[in-house]
């Protein structure tokens, strides 16, 4: 799951061009399927969206949940695509976006009336 913050004036127009560059960069670093999008938008009055000296209004912060098993170098590798790829398709700067990388164990993962260690159907692999 990844939600996304920002201020609603600026995130609310580039919704759909953000959930799809986020989403490629997904499946480009770590193989998702195109039905393995989970994206929730949270536009923030500007009032309530405090962020470092420095940044624009294009602040964007992006919250990667997934379960554990990723190498650090392949986290790394998607952090510095979603870098690239938003600067270039959507022209937000490196420095107005802050992504975290939040991983949790299989079995802290609920879905389809399971734990995540439980599930053997993925269609992606998580120790990539």
């Amino acid at each position: 799951m990844i939600v996304i913050y920002g201020i609603k004036q600026q995130l609310n127009p580039i919704k759909k061009e953000l959930s799809d560059v986020i989403h490629q960069c997904m499946q480009e670093v770590l193989g998702f399927p195109e039905d393995k999008r989970a994206h929730r938008f949270i536009p923030m009055a500007k009032e309530d969206f405090y962020y470092p000296g420095g940044r624009s209004d294009a602040y964007t912060v992006i919250e990667i949940n997934m379960m554990a098993g990723r190498k650090v170098d392949t986290q790394k590798a998607l952090i510095k695509t979603l870098f690239q790829n938003i600067e270039e398709k959507l022209g937000i700067l490196p420095v107005d976006i802050e992504i975290i990388i939040q991983e949790q164990q299989p079995y802290q993962w609920g879905f389809r009336g399971m734990t995540g260690d439980e599930v053997n159907d993925l269609k992606y692999k998580v120790n990539v």
